[in-house]
């Protein structure tokens, strides 16, 4: 097992085997100063697509160059926690014998979902960034892989979802995900004009495929088991809700 961990900056990392860091749009950067970095610009890769599709060229990296019987994607300041109690967050992190045994029930570990509560996964991505994006998707969808019209539909109606491009595969799955995954984004980058978005907004790859998830694990029902997740750096909700409020009522800004 081996989870790839993006990184862009340098950054306080698990001592863990486990994890394996990998630099993000390293095709673009100049190399980061961090022991056992590997590069998300080596063998088979889409390094200069990064500042679109975010941490999923460390995903793509590692699907076509990395060995392993299950491969997983984390961040470099979000991670699998483990219920341990009294632990500070470093320690929390998860280690491979916290996920194995999930693994061996089902084949696919993911962070337990988010609520929106007020928002369904269609509206809160439309308040933040574009109708288009997810519009564009489902036409995909429509002429492509009609079979995953429904659950596309059903996940967007929903108010929850896994989120931050985080898991766990067994082989097999990351293949068949990754495989359907990438034929869809590449599709969408060719017939999407992001020439007027924001640099937040052009991250669009990078959100779409959030959605994606759901929608491929309930159309060939995937069994999964959930991990909560721990953050390593400190979060600010009160900024947060403060903005998917905004978003909500006022519109992006």
């Amino acid at each position: 097992m081996k989870i790839v961990v993006a990184v862009h900056k340098p950054s306080r990392l698990p001592e863990d085997a486990l994890y394996l860091p990998v630099q993000v749009g390293a095709a673009l950067h100049p190399p980061l100063a961090i022991p056992g970095l590997a590069r998300d610009d080596t063998g088979l890769s889409i390094s200069e697509k990064n500042p679109n599709y975010c941490e999923l060229t460390a995903l793509y990296w590692a699907w076509k160059n990395l060995p392993g019987e299950y491969l997983g994607l984390a961040h470099y300041r979000r991670y699998f926690a483990a219920r341990r109690t009294g632990a500070d967050k470093w320690a929390r992190i998860a280690k491979q014998q916290d996920i194995a045994p999930l693994l061996e029930e089902c084949g696919v570990v993911l962070p337990v979902k988010r609520n929106y509560w007020i928002e369904t996964n269609y509206s809160q991505y439309v308040h933040a960034h574009h109708a288009r994006d997810l519009d564009e998707t489902r036409a995909i969808l429509a002429e492509c892989w009609p079979d995953y019209l429904p659950a596309f539909d059903r996940v967007m109606g929903r108010t929850s979802g896994h989120r931050f491009n985080m898991f766990v595969m067994r082989r097999d799955l990351l293949d068949a995900y990754c495989t359907w995954l990438f034929d869809v984004l590449f599709r969408l980058e060719r017939r999407l004009d992001i020439s007027g978005y924001s640099a937040n907004d052009a991250r669009v790859f990078g959100f779409v495929s959030e959605r994606l998830l759901d929608v491929w694990l309930e159309t060939n029902q995937v069994v999964y088991r959930e991990m909560p997740v721990v953050f390593t750096e400190k979060q600010n909700w009160l900024k947060k809700g403060t903005a998917f409020l905004k978003r909500k009522f006022v519109g992006k800004s």
